[in-house]
């Protein structure tokens, strides 16, 4: 059968794929969040000396910004806030201790409801401002006036006399300042102007108004007004010194009883003007965003995406064809089953919530909807399909195949009610945390209570995974070596847990630091020894030998496999190897997660263990990019159930500090991205016991075919399915928040899920380039030992 697509360009076209999409997302994240001058340091000792400011919000507002207001009243989120606000003014405006009334709205409202977006509606809020000493008839010029949000700061800042923050772009309001005398005024509007052309003098290193300045101030000041033009820089500084000398000829006029009220509002109006293009340039500059290099970013994100999916594509079709010809399955295969169209469908639910900011903060139902649907409609499949695929009824069905159904239908439903208690263990999320979950009633319970759960966790934990191992017959004194170095680091951990853990805090003494970094050694050697070791510590019997030796007369076997016992040999290496991963990153989790989640950790060993046992089972009864994307779903199921959100305040920088002795950035950033990532990270490492485990009569014989062929067929969907899926996910949210850029929660909701997503992103390139370095290890390893076994019983 004439091959497509070989191994060595699947190979080149994923890396070319992933390395495009590196430089694209390095590009737009460069763009999105370029890095700009500011002015650094606090704008003076009287900063801290600032009267004091009551505020009447909401719930939300407090959450967000507990120590910077003081809150008179603690307002929830429900339909009694207006009641609630207003019903306190009455008592509040009868005291006299107050100078003036500051009333404003963070954003507007359309007719529909929607908040937050860009459009004039939404954008437009109101500020009133009572209790200052202007003339009531002020107020009806005023009353239309339209102002930026940034104003706000600098106005506050003069009335409170303090300075105005050092990297406010806003302009004084000038209604409010008309109760002051005119020196008081131009004072307040020259303080501005010197606070914004810092400013431009940061972003315009080379700007100085210095020789303008000197050569303006003479005695005969009017005539040195003139008109601005010229580059950014000359017309910021033709307008301050217009301004400035307007201001000096007033003040000099002042002694000579020659003031006038028009020199006043010439000096006003020059200032104003200054203040106004500064403000709108510095606007533009702080949130300008290069075009070209958004644009390139995501044209190289959507290229790597057509990449990895045309590749995803042309497996599929690979499996399809060799299907049709082996099994004659052409009317069955050319059917869409629903499992795979809710797979396909999945995607544009993702898509389409992470438009909405209230689903990006609580995106674990989404998870857990996906996750749970997904596993019910394999269960409905089993129960239809029989295990082999007869068109005979369940009540027909052989023993061996009641067992097999029975087996089929108790892992799945092991995996739902696994799913279950996950979901209900944190509630997760950002706007119900308060509401009950098992972490909070445990929590309560007490801290002995949680420990008795971390210790029975971590002991059945340790039961699983070796019952698993000693599942596999072969190869007796490996599971042997490997079982006890396990058994050590479970019991280094329980050591651990017993002596040095008081509930839910760990203690940072010298002697629970060296254990911990023992445990980290013998985590890490076991495992890396095991990989490395292994294929080249398999045995061969002489049967296999002489078996080998008569093929390897022949000419018409390839020289690339040369045993039909070299795929037994290999299933067997990746169920080891994918065994030690998933326990010994099991037991690490044991050791950095939080106590309350020891109970999650094993749940999801149960979960992969129950979909490894009904995908085993399962023959060809499920597409492999189906199942595959069932345990991505699983592992970002889990992510959520262990706590975490998209708030970068759930992240767990304690964890991150465990076993440390000196301060490192690096190690505590990598310990950090563990416990953060340790679900998904999970379920895509094992992925080698998966290809250990599933049913490969679809492969190419090793007698029939190139041998990379079978290696292909081995890794192409376990690596290419969660780099498709991340990468659609990525791309698509990119542009959702190129959308949003103007979005109220840009930074508060949108920014944050986005380093979140890159942050998966990585993810998913650790644990595909560890998959398949492993795989193609162990098999070229393999290959090569049959090889020179070969020619060594020729020459014997």
């Amino acid at each position: 059968m004439p091959w497509l697509l070989t191994c060595s360009k699947l190979t080149l076209f994923t890396i070319a794929g992933v390395a495009i999409q590196m430089v694209g997302l390095s590009i737009f994240v460069f763009g999105f969040f370029p890095v700009k001058p500011t002015l650094p340091g606090h704008s003076g000792p009287e900063s801290f000396q600032a009267p004091k400011c009551n505020s009447i919000q909401n719930e939300t507002e407090r959450d967000l910004h507990p120590h910077h207001l003081g809150s008179l009243y603690k307002v929830k989120d429900t339909v009694q806030v207006d009641q609630n606000v207003s019903r306190h003014l009455g008592h509040e405006l009868n005291k006299d201790d107050w100078d003036f009334l500051v009333v404003v709205s963070d954003h507007g409202m359309t007719e529909s409801g929607n908040h937050g977006g860009s459009s004039y509606e939404e954008t437009d809020s109101l500020a009133l401002f009572i209790g200052l000493n202007n003339d009531i008839s002020d107020y009806s010029s005023s009353t239309h006036n339209i102002i930026y949000q940034v104003d706000i700061a600098p106005t506050l800042a003069l009335l409170f006399g303090v300075p105005i923050p050092k990297n406010n772009v806003g302009v004084l309001i000038a209604e409010i300042f008309g109760y002051l005398a005119d020196d008081q005024q131009l004072k307040a509007l020259e303080l501005n102007s010197w606070q914004l052309l810092r400013l431009l003098q940061a972003q315009m290193p080379g700007l100085s108004c210095r020789n303008y300045l000197c050569d303006g101030f003479s005695d005969d000041q009017e005539s040195k007004i003139t008109k601005c033009s010229g580059s950014m820089g000359k017309m910021f500084c033709c307008l301050y010194t217009n301004a400035a000398l307007l201001q000096n000829s007033w003040m000099s006029k002042e002694f000579s009883r020659s003031k006038s009220k028009e020199d006043y509002n010439s000096a006003v109006t020059a200032y104003y003007e200054f203040l106004r293009t500064a403000s709108e340039w510095l606007s533009r500059s702080a949130t300008d965003k290069p075009v070209s290099l958004l644009t390139l970013g995501i044209a190289a994100m959507l290229m790597s995406c057509l990449i990895l999916l045309s590749l995803l594509f042309n497996m599929c079709k690979e499996v399809y064809i060799r299907e049709k010809y082996l099994f004659d399955l052409e009317s069955a295969t050319q059917t869409w089953y629903l499992d795979e169209t809710f797979v396909l469908g999945v995607i544009l639910i993702l898509i389409v919530s992470m438009v909405s900011s209230s689903m990006v903060e609580e995106e674990q139902y989404i998870w857990h909807f996906v996750a749970s649907t997904l596993n019910l409609l394999l269960l409905r499949k089993a129960i239809q399909c029989p295990p082999c695929g007869g068109a005979q009824g369940l009540h027909t069905l052989s023993k061996e195949q009641n067992k097999i159904s029975c087996f089929r239908l108790s892992s799945i439903f092991v995996v739902l009610v696994s799913g279950r208690i996950l979901r209900g263990w944190h509630q997760g999320g950002v706007n119900w945390t308060n509401l009950p979950d098992i972490s909070k009633w445990l929590e309560q319970a007490g801290t002995d209570n949680i420990k008795s759960i971390q210790l029975v966790s971590c002991l059945l934990l340790m039961t699983l995974s070796l019952y698993v191992l000693l599942l596999l017959g072969s190869n007796k004194k490996f599971v042997l070596v490997i079982g006890f170095s396990f058994l050590m680091s479970g019991l280094l951990v329980l050591q651990h847990v017993t002596k040095h853990q008081d509930g839910m805090f760990v203690s940072s003494s010298y002697s629970t630091t060296t254990l911990v970094q023992i445990i980290y050694a013998t985590l890490g050697a076991s495992t890396f020894g095991t990989v490395v070791a292994l294929p080249w510590l398999v045995s061969f019997s002489i049967s296999e030998m002489c078996s080998n030796q008569d093929l390897y007369m022949s000419t018409s076997a390839p020289n690339e496999v040369q045993n039909k016992s070299l795929m037994a040999k290999l299933r067997d290496s990746l169920y080891i190897i994918g065994w030690t991963y998933i326990s010994c990153w099991c037991i690490l989790q044991l050791l950095l997660q939080q106590t309350i989640n020891s109970m999650p950790i094993l749940l999801l060993l149960v979960q992969i263990f129950a979909s490894m046992l009904y995908f085993s089972y399962s023959a060809l009864h499920h597409k492999p990019w189906v199942e595959v994307a069932a345990f991505y779903f699983l592992g970002m199921a889990g992510h959520f159930a262990l706590g975490n959100s998209n708030s970068l305040a759930t992240i767990d920088v304690a964890g991150a500090f465990i076993g440390i002795s000196s301060h490192s950035t690096v190690l505590s950033g990598i310990l950090m991205f563990m416990i953060t990532y340790a679900s998904p990270m999970l379920f895509i490492l094992s992925m080698v016991m998966y290809i250990s485990v599933k049913e490969t009569s679809y492969l190419p014989s090793p007698f029939s075919a190139d041998s990379t062929q079978l290696l292909k067929i081995m890794l192409g969907f376990p690596c290419l399915v969660p780099l498709g899926l991340n990468s659609i996910l990525l791309t698509a949210y990119t542009i959702i928040l190129l959308l949003m850029r103007n979005h109220l929660f840009v930074w508060s909701v949108f920014s944050p899920k986005y380093i979140y997503v890159c942050t998966t992103t990585v993810c998913v390139y650790v644990g595909v380039s560890v998959v398949a370095t492993t795989v193609t290890y162990t098999y070229l390893v393999l290959g090569f030992r049959r090889k020179m076994q070969g020619e060594l019983s020729h020459q014997q």
